[in-house]
């Protein structure tokens, strides 16, 4: 089944106007070696009830939270979400809110815009947030662009316990402008290497950029690295992918972080199977005019009313493509509203107390674990609400006997890291109920017996 709007007179008057014979024609710059040189291998048209019951078969192939009990982390997190957030979100006018360039008629979107902003400062310990990122990766590596800008330098360190994905992303951003990166290492307690950060250090440097807690759960000694780093005239740039931590831990701004970006999908925003999600940016008062993206500030109209609009607005559409801070086409609006609400909802107290139940979940989870007969800690350093497990009986073989059983184990992690090749990432949350957790211990028990 397919619609297309468009009458063959239509397309026939579309390519004459652009000066062409065909639509072929339009696609004359791709190689014939990359063409694809046969009809695609799809099965027959089907009526709409059909499709829905295929598609909903294929959808019930997968394996979720719904079908299963999940220990998964990595950069997505399996957290409650008040019924209250979807009911509040749904309201028409928040749907179709796009870019609001006339605050006359925005005044909604953008004061919701101002208030995440607010809220993530309040996390983060910044000075001043913009109106979000596309994702949490997407934020790290605005934010190795920003370091440099700020500094004029082309070097940056990335731990190596900084979430994979953001460290790709990072790469991909730099790709072509001369920017050397490099890797710090991870010490046998799981944390950045200071011995490592210290000694590629130097004053060619632009910024240190690390997880809180890292990709391992385990919790960074922030002040630490703060102090190496502005040592050397370098900035520290924090990547929170598991938000949800700050409600127990120190914020990176106490910490000596410079700035601060993260993934807000904790914050009532379902998995989704990878998005879409929502990254923030938080930075100092120093470095606002280097910030990406757009900034919703607070101000008064002709009658002396309170009011939003954006400023600072240094991006490609508004001044020269060359002198933009970003590229960015959008704020993530309705993930960043969702965010809000969720926050505004649990408020600071709610917040302290999901944490605490996120870590005490996670620490009943480790001790067990690492009790068990064939598996051990490698990490013994504070660590968040995911933890790393070795396995003297091989990943690979246990995560499917265990998935068989309904249980998604944990995530591993020989791929990004080759020196933990009998490893596994487990991550446990408010989600997991004490049950969920003993029956994951017995049934790694068991997979290894």
């Amino acid at each position: 089944m397919r619609y297309l709007p468009h009458t063959p007179e239509d397309v026939a008057e579309m390519l004459s106007q652009i000066g062409v014979n065909s639509v072929e024609d339009l696609f004359v710059e791709i190689p014939e070696a990359v063409m694809l040189d046969r009809s695609m291998d799809l099965p027959e048209p089907l009526a709409e009830a059909d499709l829905l019951r295929e598609m909903r078969q294929l959808a019930g192939q997968n394996a979720s939270v719904a079908t299963h009990r999940s220990f998964l982390g990595g950069g997505a997190y399996n957290h409650f979400s008040p019924a209250a957030v979807d009911q509040l979100i749904s309201r028409s006018e928040f749907y179709t809110a796009y870019t609001p360039y006339q605050p006359e008629i925005s005044q909604g979107t953008l004061q919701a815009i101002f208030e995440f902003q607010t809220l993530i400062c309040q996390l983060t310990g910044m000075d001043a947030a913009n109106a979000s990122m596309y994702d949490g990766a997407s934020a790290c590596a605005e934010a190795v662009l920003m370091a440099m800008r700020l500094t004029r330098r082309s070097k940056v360190l990335l731990s190596k316990a900084l979430n994979p994905r953001y460290r790709e992303t990072a790469a991909t951003y730099c790709r072509y402008l001369g920017v050397q990166l490099e890797e710090i290492a991870v010490d046998g307690a799981g944390r950045t290497d200071m011995q490592d950060l210290v000694a590629k250090l130097d004053d060619a440097t632009a910024a240190v950029v690390m997880g809180y807690p890292n990709y391992f759960g385990v919790v960074e000694t922030l002040a630490d690295v703060a102090e190496a780093a502005h040592g050397a005239g370098a900035l520290l740039v924090t990547a929170v992918a598991e938000p949800v931590a700050l409600g127990l831990l120190k914020s990176p701004g106490e910490l000596g972080a410079d700035i601060v970006v993260g993934d807000g999908q904790s914050f009532g925003l379902p998995l989704s199977f990878g998005g879409p999600y929502v990254g923030f940016f938080a930075a100092r008062q120093k470095g606002l005019r280097a910030m990406p993206g757009r900034l919703v500030g607070e101000t008064v109209d002709l009658d002396g009313k309170r009011g939003f609009v954006l400023t600072l607005a240094t991006r490609e559409q508004h001044i020269r493509r060359e002198k933009a801070t970003s590229n960015i086409c959008s704020n993530q609006g309705l993930c960043a509203l969702i965010a809000t609400v969720y926050l505004s909802l649990l408020g600071k107290q709610g917040l302290r107390e999901l944490a605490d139940q996120n870590y005490a979940k996670a620490i009943y989870a480790r001790e067990r674990i690492g009790a068990l007969e064939g598996f051990s800690l490698p990490f013994n350093s504070p660590a968040f609400n995911e933890f790393v497990v070795r396995c003297d009986a091989g990943v690979e073989r246990l995560l499917e006997t265990l998935q068989a059983q309904g249980i998604l184990a944990g995530i591993p992690l020989d791929t990004d890291y080759p020196e933990l090749q009998d490893c596994l990432l487990v991550c446990v949350t408010e989600q997991n109920t004490r049950r969920d957790i003993d029956e994951l211990v017995d049934a790694l028990a068991g997979g290894v017996s």
